[in-house]
């Protein structure tokens, strides 16, 4: 598995794979996924397999008074590559692109019924902070969670391209 930085040419496949992760009224919109990975805050990393996209993550990060802090907008991996660790490692990479860009604390929304990516963020040192009633569509809570991101020592962080 290659993990790299988003190209443009990789959107028909990103698209494609939120298509097949989130069923409306859960999925972005086209044109807020562009939005999204052609952001200059923003980065936004893919895991491929040969020529097709197994997966894709995104993070935002915003400088405020208090420092910078990452958002991270969404991990998804296609169903045929879910449970080898794609999801994790590319975590990783967008924990390493927040670092990067300054951030010192990263922090995400997720469903609250969705076990397996509630397991990979605790399993990664994420902390439970709140829980949101009616955050996502269809009256569905969100849980927030966080975590602060301790400068890597060695190595350009979020640069893993390793198979």
């Amino acid at each position: 598995m290659l993990y790299r930085l988003y190209a443009r040419s990789d959107f028909l496949q990103l698209y494609a794979i939120e298509e097949i992760c989130f069923q409306p009224p859960f999925r972005f919109g086209r044109k807020y996924m562009q939005q999204l990975v052609n952001s200059p805050g923003a980065a936004t990393w893919i895991a491929m397999d040969g020529d097709r996209m197994a997966g894709f993550a995104i993070v935002e990060w915003r400088r405020k008074a208090a420092g910078t802090v990452a958002y991270i907008q969404t991990i998804e991996v296609a169903p045929d590559w879910r449970g080898q660790g794609i999801g994790a490692e590319l975590l990783r990479c967008i924990e390493g692109a927040a670092r990067a860009a300054g951030a010192q604390t990263i922090w995400l929304h997720v469903d609250a019924e969705n076990a397996a990516a509630i397991r990979l963020y605790q399993a990664h040192g994420y902390l439970y902070e709140a829980r949101k009633e009616n955050y996502y569509a269809l009256g569905r809570a969100a849980l927030t969670y966080s975590m602060p991101l301790k400068a890597e020592s060695t190595g350009e962080p979020g640069n893993r391209l390793e198979g």
